[in-house]
């Protein structure tokens, strides 16, 4: 069985538009082949849901939620295509799932796209610090993988899902496009911490 690497799980995300953790598990289940890979996605309606994505979501719920006897609160806007959704219990119910995630897992961008260029050239400026006296190519690779965990720490749909850490939040998002059936797009949010300095 070939071994999954991150160029073939990234491929395959920019094939189908799946999130990378399913990407992996497809590719796991198929051996490494794309093809079965992508066959194995569309049979679980994931690639089909992200085909949704392009369609406009002017729908949905501004939530809240309050933790730690007022010490967190969190404030999120997650849109869908319809009214109907909206006041469904699965997105209800997913939007609440989302807030909670925040509350615990504090976010600072939505995705990597939001994170300032001078946030992203600091970073990379202290990683390649860290890594000084290994050769040139083998810094590089070492700063990329270490960005790579940087958005998974602190860019909300890159993070594990507090209540299953094997999914990220963009893969429940594309799960929850394939079971409701509409392009649902989580817009916007705002953690607040007691005493928190912005």
């Amino acid at each position: 069985m070939a071994e999954v690497t991150a160029a073939m799980v990234k491929d395959l995300r920019e094939t189908t538009g799946v999130g990378m953790m399913e990407c992996k598990k497809a590719l796991a289940e198929a051996g490494g082949d794309k093809d079965k890979a992508v066959i194995l996605l569309r049979e679980r309606g994931l690639a089909i849901a992200n085909k949704k994505a392009s369609r406009t979501a002017k729908e949905g719920l501004i939530a809240s939620y309050i933790h730690l006897g007022g010490k967190v609160g969190v404030l999120v806007e997650v849109n869908c295509e319809t009214d109907f959704v909206a006041r469904n219990d699965t997105f209800k119910e997913f939007v609440k799932d989302i807030t909670l995630h925040i509350a615990a897992a504090n976010p600072r961008y939505l995705g990597r796209d939001e994170v300032p260029q001078a946030v992203i050239a600091e970073e990379r400026g202290i990683f390649a610090k860290q890594a000084e006296g290994k050769p040139a190519h083998v810094i590089d690779k070492i700063v990329d993988g270490k960005m790579e965990k940087f958005y998974s720490q602190n860019c909300l749909l890159e993070q594990p899902f507090v209540k299953d850490t094997d999914t990220t939040i963009q893969d429940l998002l594309v799960a929850k496009i394939a079971e409701i059936g509409e392009n649902l797009i989580i817009r916007r949010f705002t953690r607040y911490q007691v005493g928190e300095q912005i």
